[in-house]
């Protein structure tokens, strides 16, 4: 059995971590098994059924550019007790030049980078992000991407493979049995509902989606807004709820364990993101038959429903609401919209990672 090294932040709810679960309930796991390096010290939403699944999750220290030394000593040790890893995959987009420069000194032979975005947060550790962007094609042996642009940008210039981001799509489908069920525990009545799934954070723009919205709303005063996560900037994102006066148009659900379902409530899928690679919850969204707006930096290789449409990020969310709400009033009903796309369902894409990983070991 080949046992490969993922490195995450952690195992929560998110989009690349929800893709790897994807990969990891289809590979054939007596050939192939997943563990996890994490690197935060609490346990996530799906270290359960990791280890039901029968892999490990380790918790490596946090990334802090003040307690590298620390780190580097903890990944010492780690690869001294564990030689049986010989692929490691690494999956934090620039950050992951550290565990891979570990894995390199340690002589891990297959150390895998994989892009997952088309840019960089702006946090603290931003300027550090970049130095480390420009170094990892020194520290990987291999390169993978989620998408063309995530790709290009994280390796420039290098030969990259792409896998992509699929889903089990079936409970995703379209079924107006749980969607009426679902309306029906929220309380939605007949309004329009406008749905959005993702880390509360900078990345994602909420605070345009509520200025989004608030512009919709008045429109179509019947609406609602459901917002599906957690993150840093939730806090902020209420203030400005609160200061619009739409409180009770605005639902924060946090995490959640039934977004297939949720998805089936909304009436339309909006996301004006800074950046991404290629959103699972976008292809999620699509195979729900939603109609979904993103904004001009998500790039089009996600796109696979006839409903889907991309509005320049720059446009003022007067303009943003005039065109989702145009679209909405003359679009087909939701069950006639056109979603044949096989790239991002996990049944018919699955081999293409537990193969690249068989051939990759072959080579040692």
């Amino acid at each position: 059995m080949i046992r490969v090294l993922q490195c995450v932040n952690n195992m929560h709810r998110a989009g690349l971590e929800t893709m790897l679960m994807n990969y990891y309930r289809r590979i054939d796991r007596e050939m192939i098994q997943f563990d996890f390096l994490t690197h935060r010290p609490e346990r996530a939403d799906y270290d359960d059924e990791i280890e039901l699944l029968g892999g490990k999750v380790y918790y490596a220290p946090r990334l802090y550019p003040h307690k590298l030394p620390q780190y580097y000593a903890y990944m010492h040790r780690f690869f001294a007790e564990h030689p049986e890893y010989k692929i490691m995959h690494s999956h934090i987009d620039s950050m992951s030049y550290l565990p891979l420069k570990a894995g390199k000194k340690a002589g891990v032979p297959i150390r895998i980078a994989h892009s997952h975005n088309t840019s960089i947060d702006r946090d603290m550790k931003y300027w550090l992000k970049m130095y480390y962007r420009e170094c990892i094609t020194g520290v990987a042996t291999d390169f993978l991407a989620c998408g063309e642009k995530a790709g290009q940008f994280l390796f420039k210039g290098r030969t990259f493979d792409v896998i992509p981001n699929a889903i089990e799509k079936k409970p995703f489908l379209f079924d107006e049995e749980i969607r009426k069920q679902k309306r029906q525990e929220l309380g939605l009545g007949d309004d329009l509902v406008i749905g959005h799934i993702g880390r509360i954070s900078y990345q994602k723009n909420h605070r345009l989606l509520v200025q989004i919205f608030n512009s919709i709303a008045k429109l179509r005063p019947n609406s609602k807004l459901l917002i599906i996560g957690v993150g840093e900037k939730e806090e902020e994102i209420r203030s400005l709820v609160s200061k619009l006066g739409i409180n009770d148009k605005v639902y924060f659900l946090g995490k959640r364990t039934d977004v297939n379902e949720l998805y089936q409530a909304m009436d339309a899928f909006v996301m004006p993101s800074f950046f991404e690679g290629v959103p699972v919850v976008g292809v999620e969204a699509q195979y729900s038959k939603l109609p979904c707006f993103f904004s001009d930096r998500v790039p089009e290789e996600v796109k696979f429903s006839e409903a889907t449409s991309f509005i320049d990020l720059t446009d003022t969310p007067d303009i943003w609401a005039s065109k989702i709400c145009d679209y909405l009033s003359k679009c087909p009903p939701r069950c006639e919209i056109n979603v044949d796309e096989d790239k991002y369902d996990i049944d018919k894409t699955y081999k293409l990672l537990s193969d690249y990983y068989l051939n990759a070991y072959k080579e040692i």
